[in-house]
């Protein structure tokens, strides 16, 4: 199937979530799939979101504030796969990232995540490898490499814990990125 055939808009809608720990190069990639005309997520929901708590609160977040957090970003991510009703869509991250999240802050899964990840399932789950630099000047991670990398595979994990088995995506420019993904892009069976 080509890509326009994904981009019909009279198909059911398609899923497609890209995700990795902090520092992966998310960003670059959704950045290169948006200018080549694909639908997917502006921004990062989740920064956003942190953005605001951080702002109301004066500080940043504490392991006692991770709760409220992580319900607020589960609502955007549920009310963006909700609004999406036809054709191809990428996503900056999805439900099943809260499992990752919360698990580093030392948190269980909650009610509302497990029954969102089992409610809102997505087509197929890209995984960005690390790239080997964790450096962004507008970036909001305050964790060490090591704790970057802790992130990425707990949010692996949480996607294989909600059924997945994702498609790991290599480390490499945005573009070649983007085409592996498409490459990779699983057919429609239905």
């Amino acid at each position: 199937m080509s890509i326009e055939q994904f981009l019909d808009p009279a198909i059911p809608p398609r899923r497609y979530v890209v995700t990795g720990g902090p520092s992966a190069g998310k960003e670059s990639a959704l950045a290169e799939i948006a200018a080549r005309g694909i639908p997917c997520t502006e921004g990062e929901p989740a920064r956003e979101i942190y953005r605001k708590h951080r702002d109301r609160l004066g500080r940043h977040l504490e392991v006692g504030d991770r709760r409220a957090y992580s319900r607020d970003v589960l609502e955007a991510f549920v009310a963006e796969f909700c609004d999406h009703k036809f054709g191809l869509r990428f996503y900056n991250r999805g439900i099943p990232d809260g499992y990752g999240w919360d698990a580093f802050f030392g948190l269980g899964p909650y009610p509302e995540l497990e029954e969102a990840s089992r409610v809102y399932r997505y087509d197929a789950v890209f995984v960005l490898d690390p790239l080997d630099d964790f450096d962004s000047e507008d970036d909001l991670v305050w964790a060490k490499e090591r704790e970057i990398r802790r992130v990425h595979e707990l949010i692996i994990q949480g996607y294989y814990d909600a059924g997945y088995r994702p498609i790991f995506v290599p480390a490499d420019e945005a573009g070649r990125r983007v085409d592996f993904i498409i490459a990779n892009l699983p057919v429609p069976t239905t």
